[in-house]
């Protein structure tokens, strides 16, 4: 569960993003800190006995600074506002799918699965799409996954028929997509649950197959 002290801590950030008051409220981000990484501790050991390919991650492999990059961007408050937590079999130098659970008051979600891939991962994860199709609609028909998620997201996907595929193809809607991804919002009422963690774990496991068959395609030695 999260604390009422944490979501506080990231309101009230929200509302003051800056260095001044960052320091003189740094006791509080100290706490929020501490809850932040013993969430992870908690997410992974309710994962990692449903996921073995989890099983080296530590905490400090799916935290995020609190920090914002703003090198690159118009938006220079220099500090994140929410909570993030990703837990991914991959690597610095791999790109792999996993689960990630967004922690915001009023903008909570949990999703699995790879967004926005490169070029050449998209075009392993297209290949596999266009062999395996029919192992990709039983994922996304499978009880659990349609009760929770109900579909993959479709935020990011081509207009037309991607290069080297017939528009025709049975697998088009799915070899049309640019993100491989599917999430469900959270409750803000759910967060501060003392089975927050177990509820929240078990929904992700449902995406476990999705994970595993965008990770096949990733990890193929084929071109």
């Amino acid at each position: 569960m999260i604390s009422k002290e944490s979501l506080k801590f990231l309101d009230d950030l929200k509302k003051n993003n800056n260095r001044d008051w960052f320091l003189a409220n740094k006791s509080r981000y100290e706490s929020y800190k501490k809850e932040y990484y013993q969430l992870v501790q908690d997410f992974l050991d309710e994962i990692k006995p449903n996921d073995h390919m989890l099983d080296h991650l530590e905490v400090k492999n799916c935290v995020f600074r609190v920090n914002r990059d703003i090198r690159f961007s118009n938006d220079k408050t220099p500090y994140k506002t929410h909570m993030g937590i990703w837990m991914s079999a991959g690597s610095k130098n791999t790109n792999l799918s996993g689960y990630y659970i967004h922690i915001e008051n009023g903008a909570s979600f949990i999703a699995a699965g790879l967004y926005w891939p490169d070029a050449p991962d998209l075009k392993k994860v297209r290949k596999e799409i266009a062999f395996f199709y029919d192992e990709l609609e039983d994922i996304v028909d499978d009880k659990n996954f349609k009760s929770v998620f109900g579909a993959l997201d479709r935020d990011n996907v081509l207009k037309t028929s991607p290069k080297d595929f017939e528009k025709d193809h049975p697998a088009i809607e799915f070899l049309k997509l640019k993100s491989f991804t599917a999430s469900a919002k959270i409750d803000d009422k759910t967060l501060t649950d003392k089975d927050f963690v177990k509820k929240t774990a078990a929904k992700l496991i449902a995406l476990k197959p999705l994970n595993e068959f965008l990770n096949r395609a990733l990890t193929s030695d084929e071109s």
